[in-house]
């Protein structure tokens, strides 16, 4: 019999996505009955154990234990349709490593979607779509996501041509699996929903928001072996604070970034 999965969950609402930034900062769960505004994202993986634990700590333990997320880790094994759990096989036409099979990774979405219904199917991949910034706002603000981890050489292309709505990178380089740049994608849209962060303007601020990596920071004490702060985040004055900050982001972006927009 197969075993009962446990549903983990993500909460966050909008649809419209023309101006994403103003949507993220005005986003209130407050008027919201409690099963309303909710947000799934279920991790398909064959090492459930290897990503659980990014779940289990910091900001997004607190989303979970506040619940204001949940995440189902469904195991794909338990989609396996032999005594032996497989769910990876040799690749047609030779060639070394092994290829997961799209028999499992099939029932197992047939199975959610027959449950739920989903924006997004992903597909962790090399060679998708580079995460950023503004991905991250689009998928903050969709309802439901499955996200597949890739193990081995890769998913049978079957399952890409026929079951995935977008596949995500993380960089370009190759991981031994999927399951830590899903959990980077969940960490990069969790920290988004309102209630996460104990300021919710703070990821409104973050680095990429405008285009602008963000400027340096600093807290005390104010002066530390001769090196200080500069005297103008001590003054007091926010309309010069924050002049100040657009510029030390404009210059640190030149400097470092010299290839993202600038902003209009």
């Amino acid at each position: 019999m197969r075993r009962e999965k446990k549903a983990v969950i993500i909460h966050v609402i909008g649809q419209n996505e023309k101006n994403i930034p103003e949507l993220l900062s005005r986003r209130d769960f407050s008027t919201l009955p409690p099963d309303k505004g909710i947000m799934r994202i279920d991790i398909i993986t064959v090492h459930p154990e290897l990503i659980k634990s990014p779940f289990e700590h910091s900001i997004l333990k607190r989303a979970i234990a506040k619940g204001i997320v949940e995440v189902n880790l469904v195991n794909l094994r338990d989609y396996a349709f032999n005594k032996h759990k497989s769910v990876d096989d040799y690749a047609f036409g030779g060639g070394a490593g092994m290829v997961m099979m799209i028999e499992p990774i099939a029932n197992c979405i047939e199975d959610l979607k027959s449950k739920v219904t989903y924006d997004e199917v992903i597909y962790m991949s090399p060679d998708g779509e580079l995460l950023d910034q503004p991905m991250a706002n689009t998928l903050s603000l969709k309802k439901n996501l499955i996200l597949l981890c890739g193990h081995y050489k890769g998913v049978d292309e079957r399952v890409r041509e026929h079951f995935i709505t977008r596949e995500i990178s993380i960089g370009n380089y190759v991981l031994s699996g999927g399951e830590l740049a899903a959990a980077v994608v969940c960490d990069s849209i969790i920290r988004l929903i309102p209630g996460v962060l104990s300021d919710e303007t703070s990821a409104l601020t973050d680095s990429f928001q405008d285009n602008l990596l963000a400027p340096p920071v600093y807290s005390r004490p104010a002066e530390f072996r001769g090196w200080k702060v500069p005297e103008i985040l001590m003054s007091g004055h926010e309309e010069k604070i924050r002049q100040w900050r657009f510029e030390e982001s404009v210059k640190r972006t030149k400097e470092r970034r010299p290839n993202m927009q600038s902003p209009d």
